[in-house]
């Protein structure tokens, strides 16, 4: 908790923290060697939507795929029996678990895209924007699932499809979300916070 609020309170501008120091951006690149007057913030910001926009995209067109023409159809083989194509309506979490939890699941989403409009007023690293819009596209695809579909608002059914053998069945969506979440924590290891400083505990 205290290493969220530690991230989430970082200071809006560059200078704001540190003393007045000059701090290096994700490339490690200080203000003035990169051009102090350029927006670096916003170019941050255009990368995480793009990625959001992107994965969301992919998601919804795959989901749109899948309920027109493999639902009420046999699986399709991949790889074998190794990997198949099996439309399934999941009420729970990612990879099908807490089926008895989806309203709150859909209200762990919501959360999860305000806390990251939060950080993206701060966001100036790019392994940053992308682990974000990561995040953000696979919580918007599942979201929109939780919303739109059957039996209710709030109470949708996701759209899984992606059977490996002897793995639960999943979505572009949780894929977004898994691999956004490794390199949140991969980015955390490092030192490497959302607005570009990089610090050792």
């Amino acid at each position: 908790m205290a290493e969220a609020e530690r991230i989430i309170g970082t200071p809006d501008t560059p200078d704001a923290a540190g003393g007045g120091k000059e701090r290096p951006d994700s490339e490690g690149t200080l203000p003035e060697e990169s051009g102090a007057g350029r927006p670096r913030g916003r170019r941050r910001i255009a990368v995480l939507f793009a990625v959001a926009s992107i994965a969301y995209a992919l998601d919804l067109i795959s989901k749109m795929i899948v309920v027109a023409k493999l639902e009420h159809h046999p699986p399709i083989e991949i790889i074998g029996d190794w990997l198949k194509f099996e439309a399934i309506r999941n009420a729970g979490a990612a990879f099908g678990f807490g089926e008895a939890f989806t309203v709150i699941f859909t209200m762990i989403a919501a959360a999860v895209i305000v806390v990251i409009a939060r950080l993206a007023r701060k966001l100036y690293s790019l392994p940053w924007a992308i682990a974000l819009g990561l995040l953000l596209g696979g919580a918007l695809g599942n979201l929109t699932d939780r919303i739109f579909r059957a039996p209710g608002v709030f109470e949708g059914a996701v759209v899984d499809f992606i059977a490996p053998k002897h793995f639960a069945v999943f979505n572009l969506a949780d894929s977004a979300i898994v691999c956004g979440g490794i390199l949140i924590v991969l980015l955390s290891f490092k030192g490497l916070d959302p607005d570009g400083t990089v610090h050792k505990d």
